[in-house]
């Protein structure tokens, strides 16, 4: 009945049918790879809050061999770990990170490097501000930072990929992304690859900053693709399944219409009269 699935033809059905499944099936496996890696992020997120802060130096890595020059990034299992530094804000080299929204509203991050005892400085993310009450186009003041020895405590963050150049506006470098290996560059001294997202520090920080809202990763939207790839798998193995099925009822229907048709024709020629001419 099936023996059409040898044919040429249906084998190659088979075949793309397979191949179809096995990469849908690889789709499901990468989400669901980024889903774990995902939740570990969120699971980081929610410990930090919990820590003990730790010394940048004992999660950051080290900085830059040279001025100028940044050191690698943080690995993951170090990225949201809480950390403390003390060290002194060059406010000569504040770095404004455009395009940030809070609570809806676009306007300014403001990163600070915190020079440290042993010349190195890693860049301190102070928080969010306002544009200028003229628009984006003019960069608002920056809140100064407090002058002498300040303690930061805050989470560790890997860099952001590099989108746009840095500048220097007015004696302030601006940039759309937190990439410090390229931020090293404008900078006099080593740095480190992470960055710091502020949350406490003593002295206080300005009221005009607001603190940056850490958001957690959208890990259930990779937990809908897996199911959706794996169902998307199972429904092109079932819709082979099917169409072989059509395929083997309908060559059936044509041998039973010749079979019925074969006994139309024996039945209609009806019994032979065998008596005499007499008789009828």
């Amino acid at each position: 009945m099936y023996r059409f699935l040898l044919t040429p033809r249906w084998l190659g059905y088979l075949a793309v049918a397979l191949a179809a499944a096995a990469v849908m099936v690889q789709l499901g496996n990468w989400q669901l790879d980024r889903y774990h890696q995902r939740s570990a992020v969120n699971d980081r997120i929610d410990a930090a809050g919990q820590q003990t802060p730790v010394e940048l130096t004992r999660a950051a890595g080290r900085p830059g061999p040279a001025p100028g020059q940044a050191g690698e990034a943080p690995p993951d299992s170090a990225t949201w770990t809480r950390v403390t530094a003390v060290g002194r804000y060059d406010s000569d080299n504040d770095v404004l990170v455009r395009s940030r929204s809070v609570n809806s509203r676009v306007g300014y991050e403001v990163l600070t490097p915190l020079v440290l005892a042993d010349g190195s400085a890693v860049l301190v993310d102070r928080g969010w501000i306002p544009p200028d009450d003229t628009g984006l186009a003019v960069a608002p003041p920056v809140p100064p930072a407090p002058p002498g020895e300040v303690r930061v405590t805050g989470l560790l963050r890997q860099p952001e990929p590099m989108s746009g150049s840095v500048t220097r506006q007015d004696g302030t470098l601006q940039t759309r992304r937190i990439a410090t290996p390229v931020l090293a560059a404008e900078l006099p001294y080593p740095i480190y690859g992470g960055y710091v997202l502020l949350q406490e520090q003593d002295p206080p920080a300005d009221p005009v900053f607001v603190a940056v809202p850490i958001r957690h990763e959208n890990s259930w939207q990779n937990g809908g693709y897996v199911a959706q790839w794996w169902i998307f798998a199972a429904m092109t193995l079932a819709g082979f399944g099917w169409l072989a099925r059509r395929e083997a009822h309908n060559r059936r229907r044509p041998a039973a219409a010749s079979g019925d048709r074969a006994a139309g024709a024996g039945g209609g020629a009806g019994p032979v009269d065998r008596r005499s001419p007499a008789v009828r």
